[in-house]
């Protein structure tokens, strides 16, 4: 793929991933935390004070990511950081729909089961997180242009 289209779309996932995050965080974050616990202890994997931890906070790791994500600095971390929290969101999702339990995914809030379509969303996402991580890892392998070449045939 070429070094201009393959910038382009990487800009453009970035901006999906973004967004996607940004609305993530900005609907837990507009209703009160304790609506969100109860979404993340219906997982039944982590302790009371950890369901704590998580509903407060994790609104605003994915607020922070979705502006470093746009903004593009620290493209390797914040990737992998993303990449990271969508493979365990994932992976929650999976076993609790082969379980057959019917809870909420809490992925923008309270109020959407966990299904196929939901499913189909997260995995979609972690995929082009997956991209964004190799392309951000190939992105520092390559040599950097020396000056004279950047600007040589102007």
């Amino acid at each position: 793929m070429q070094s201009k289209t393959r910038h382009f779309i990487s800009l453009l996932l970035r901006l999906i991933l973004g967004v996607v995050f940004g609305y993530a965080a900005y609907t837990k974050l507009s209703q009160p935390w304790a609506l969100f616990a109860i979404s993340v202890d219906a997982y039944h994997i982590l302790p009371e004070w950890a369901v704590t931890v998580v509903a407060r906070g994790l609104p605003w790791l994915e607020l922070a990511l979705a502006v470093l994500i746009v903004l593009g600095p620290w493209r390797r971390t914040t990737s992998v950081a993303a990449s990271t929290l969508l493979l365990v969101f994932f992976g929650m999702m999976v076993r609790a729909y082969l379980r057959g339990e019917q809870i909420d995914c809490g992925c923008f809030g309270p109020g959407e089961a966990i299904s196929p379509l939901t499913l189909v969303r997260d995995g979609a996402l972690l995929a082009v997180s997956g991209f964004l991580t190799w392309d951000a890892f190939q992105h520092s392998r390559r040599p950097a242009r020396s000056f004279q070449s950047q600007y040589s045939s102007y």
